[in-house]
């Protein structure tokens, strides 16, 4: 792995929860003391995935000792709605069930088996309906959950009639089980004066609150949420963590008692959304030189039930439809189809991953029909400095071909080549797949007014520092980078800082810890606010030191010095306090120059983009079907990483996390909306021994946004998308193996995918 030099000397290593995390001391939700007179809260769901229901009986249940309270929608005070981008999901369903999962009752117990087996004696007849579970079907009954979608540049139908070559296919990827560590899970206190505090497993405190508020019939000052860390997320706890709350706080508000709620792990498998499966189709235009001159797609999205998030997921499909590639003229439609499956939800890449798949599907059409490489079609379509997408919005600092062109270099790709051609010459029975991926993802929320952010910043008399942000700690390093944001400002160590809870009383309306944008995002927020505090040192010292100006201090290595003139840290803080000097700050920031017009569908939605460059290498058992991973070698742009260990290991994890997705994560419904990959013993995620036998990743030599805080991009959502390289390495080993086998482009490739496949 290389790195680049840094021009002064920093942590860039700094992980505030290692030693908690190796020692067993973290603290998740379920580690928090239990007050006395505390209740639990179980959910009864449905059984049926579609149909009314006719008769609910609990009379055995509240007659079984411990029961306290059976809870329907008609004690909701409130509204019974927790839908948050469209108002369409109930919290406790009323006539009608839509999928296997959703919740018709809540029992709050005394213990936690007491609520167990009144679950078990509570009886509901539902007469079924017609149940849809293809989001194919849905389209063609015109079951949406929102208005269709385009994206257009230039005219495709005029430029396919110039294409030398022109190909059409379709593209199927499957959902993905988020499998946090930490399920799904919430605890309710009351407080004095009416109002709930509530400890939640999300990623977004403030859709929590209101969500509770709404259902409580209360005001959002009324409800207080609070997170110290998430055991994981990925999204799945970004709108789907506040049911739990709101059921645990409804508990609460009618019982006046404490109220947990932990979900089992089937629970949370059944009851949850996933990443949505998107069926769609492409048609692909090329000149003679393999220019890609026109691309249409068609993007079937199974949203579920209801609309949750996504109608937004939707969006950041048709945002990178074209993916790291310049295509003039681009169509792309999207639908969000409405079935009877729990509402999917997002899911690390929001969309993006899913249409990437598409485009890299049609390119590898393109190219088996041509009879050409795919990575030569891939090399020459690749964005270039001022390439306007589909969207409006125009490429700045694009690193596209420089990505491409250091993997190639560094990585010596002819050797790769040749070394793959060797063995496939040499070996009858098992066979090698070279394949790369590019990637380019955009950052920022795509719907332009949730990028704020606010943080609060207290020096104390003793020169220690507390802050606060919004941003949520799921095991991504954002604490880490939070506090390297403060110490890097006031120029001081890392251990002076205290990281506070995330609590909506401290810092409100925040936007959820998502789209790659929590650190840019909360980071700026954390600046703004430290900057305050280190104006009015300044001013101070300017006065004390009889300054001219405060353009010559420095706040650096714990000593703020100015010419001649210096002072520790500790005294200048305590002759600030001495003065009355306010030494608490709340900051605030909005990403400049962003902005989207959605009925236009054009703008200039990103802060920036992330580019890079994978180059995979595969191994298929032409006998038995199964395959390892060779190695993965990557060239990512990080801007300026403020942290390489925190930045190294999303690399990593995004990485195998996509190749689950594109290889072994199987997720399964039958026609009757039952879900068959239902417990971690069938629905397979990577391991040790899934993972690559090599994974090399290098440092892109940039500068980095200026919209990245401290320039060091964003590094959550965009190694997802390397993963997607995996399954073109092995389809391109079976072609290895069979020139003439059927690739048909539905992920995940799945070892059974592959012996079909190498036989067809």
């Amino acid at each position: 792995m290389t790195i680049n030099a840094t021009k002064k000397k920093k942590k860039t290593s700094f992980n505030v929860d290692a030693p908690l995390h190796v020692t067993g001391r973290t603290q998740y939700l379920d580690d928090l003391p239990e007050l006395a007179g505390t209740l639990y809260a179980k959910v009864y769901y449905s059984r049926v995935a579609h149909g009314l229901i006719e008769a609910i009986d609990t009379a055995k249940a509240m007659a079984m000792p411990g029961v306290v309270r059976i809870i329907s929608h008609k004690d909701i005070p409130g509204e019974n709605q927790i839908g948050g981008i469209i108002p369409d999901e109930p919290l406790l369903a009323e006539e009608e069930v839509h999928f296997i999962g959703i919740p018709i009752l809540l029992i709050i117990a005394e213990t936690e088996v007491a609520a167990h087996k009144a679950c078990e004696a509570i009886e509901v007849q539902i007469k079924p309906k017609r149940i849809i579970t293809d989001p194919i079907v849905a389209y063609e009954h015109k079951e949406f959950l929102s208005a269709p979608k385009t994206f257009q540049l230039g005219d495709t139908e005029a430029a396919f009639a110039k294409c030398e070559h022109v190909f059409e296919g379709t593209a199927e990827s499957g959902g993905q089980e988020h499998v946090y560590l930490e399920p799904q899970g919430a605890y309710a206190i009351p407080n004095g004066d009416k109002s709930i505090k509530i400890y939640s497993s999300t990623q977004g405190p403030t859709a929590v609150q209101r969500t509770v508020a709404k259902v409580l019939g209360v005001s959002m000052n009324q409800i207080e949420v609070d997170v110290n860390r998430i055991g994981g997320g990925f999204g799945g706890k970004e709108d789907q963590a506040s049911p739990w709350a709101t059921m645990v706080a409804l508990g609460t508000y009618l019982t006046n008692r404490p109220v947990k709620y932990i979900l089992e792990r089937g629970e949370d498998l059944q009851m949850t959304g996933k990443r949505n499966p998107y069926k769609s189709r492409y048609k692909i235009g090329l000149d003679k030189d393999y220019k890609i001159i026109a691309f249409e797609g068609k993007y079937f999205q199974n949203g579920g039930a209801a609309a949750d998030l996504s109608p937004a997921i939707l969006d950041r499909t048709l945002f990178h439809a074209t993916n790291s590639y310049f295509v003039p003229n681009v169509k792309a439609e999207a639908f969000s189809c409405r079935t009877n499956l729990p509402p999917n939800t997002a899911f690390r890449g929001f969309g993006g991953p899913q249409g990437m798949f598409v485009i890299e599907s049609a390119i590898h059409d393109a190219a088996r029909q041509l009879g050409v490489a795919p990575h030569l079609i891939q090399e020459a379509n690749l964005l270039q400095e001022g390439d306007e997408f589909s969207y409006g919005q125009k490429t700045e600092d694009c690193e596209a071909n420089h990505c491409w062109s250091q993997a190639k270099k560094n990585y010596n790709f002819e050797q790769l080549q040749a070394e793959v051609a060797q063995y496939n010459a040499e070996n009858k029975y098992t066979k090698k797949g070279l394949a790369f991926m590019p990637i380019c993802f955009g950052i920022s929320f795509t719907n332009t007014m949730m990028n704020n952010a606010r943080a609060l910043v207290h020096v104390y008399s003793d020169a220690s520092v507390g802050i606060s942000t919004g941003a949520i700690e799921m095991g991504q390093g954002v604490s880490s980078k939070m506090i390297q944001v403060a110490a890097s400002s006031f120029g001081i160590e890392e251990e002076q800082i205290k990281l506070e809870t995330t609590n909506t009383t401290r810092v409100a309306n925040t936007s959820p810890s998502a789209a790659s944008a929590t650190a840019d995002l909360n980071g700026k927020a954390l600046q703004d606010a430290c900057n305050q505090i280190i104006e009015r040192l300044k001013d101070f010292l300017v006065e004390h030191w009889e300054l001219k100006d405060k353009t010559s201090i420095l706040f650096e290595e714990n000593t703020i010095s100015a010419s001649d003139k210096h002072i520790a840290w500790e005294d200048l803080i305590q002759l600030a306090f001495q003065k009355r000097i306010n030494l608490s700050a709340k900051g605030h920031y909005a990403t400049p120059r962003i902005h989207f017009d959605k009925a236009t569908g054009k703008g200039h939605p990103f802060a920036y983009h992330v580019y890079g460059t994978a180059i995979f290498r595969s191994t298929v058992d032409c006998i038995r079907g199964n395959y390892e991973f060779d190695a993965v070698q990557i060239v990512h742009d990080f801007g300026t990483s403020m942290n390489r260990a925190v930045d190294l290991g999303q690399i990593e994890g995004g990485l195998v996390q996509g190749m689950g997705w594109m290889t072994m994560e199987e997720l399964i419904y039958d026609e009757k909306g039952v879900l068959k990959s239902s417990n971690l013993a069938n629905y397979k995620i990577p391991d040790i021994y899934s993972v690559p036998k090599e994974v090399s990743v290098q440092y892109l030599e940039t500068e980095g946004s200026e919209l990245a805080i401290l320039k060091s991009k964003a590094v959550g959502e965009p190694p997802l998308m390397y993963g997607i390289g995996a399954y073109f390495s092995l389809a391109n080993a079976i072609l290895a193996f069979n020139e003439n086998a059927k690739i048909t482009y539905s992920a995940p490739m799945t070892t059974e995918k592959v012996l079909l496949s190498l036989y067809s």
